[in-house]
């Protein structure tokens, strides 16, 4: 069992930049590979950016190359979502989430929420025009 807490949103003007945070409990967080996905009012729940487990891939959505990073730190449990450069159309809430390493196959499914399996209980990120 993995628990997600997120952390870092908030209301910032366009141009401007945020670090989201998630914590998660336990001592396996290195057996998952993380995830940040957003879901905006109205609209699904879409991948902005991936890690594995070992830090060696991150994966991102077209809309948060070279804007976004993703890192993570298993000594603190702990994955980051560093945005800059933020635009209105950003805002949306963010969660994290966990994929098991042992499922295999993270370079495949890597932007398919139904393939996480844990989830964090969000974070708002809203960006003023």
């Amino acid at each position: 069992q993995v628990q997600l807490v997120e952390s870092g949103g908030g209301l910032v003007q366009a141009g401007g930049s945020l670090r989201l945070s998630c914590a998660a409990s336990g001592r396996t967080f290195s057996s998952y590979s993380m995830g940040w996905f957003r879901q905006a009012p109205g609209k699904e729940r879409d991948f902005v950016a991936g890690i594995n487990y070992s830090s060696n891939r991150t994966y991102y959505a077209d809309s948060a190359k070279g804007r976004f990073t993703i890192s993570r730190d298993n000594a603190k449990n702990t994955v980051y979502l560093q945005m800059n450069s933020l635009k209105p159309e950003d805002t949306a809430v963010y969660y994290c989430a966990a994929y098991w390493r042992y499922r295999g196959a993270y370079y495949l499914y890597y932007y398919l929420s139904e393939k996480y399996d844990y989830w964090g209980q969000g974070t708002q990120v809203t960006v003023s025009s």
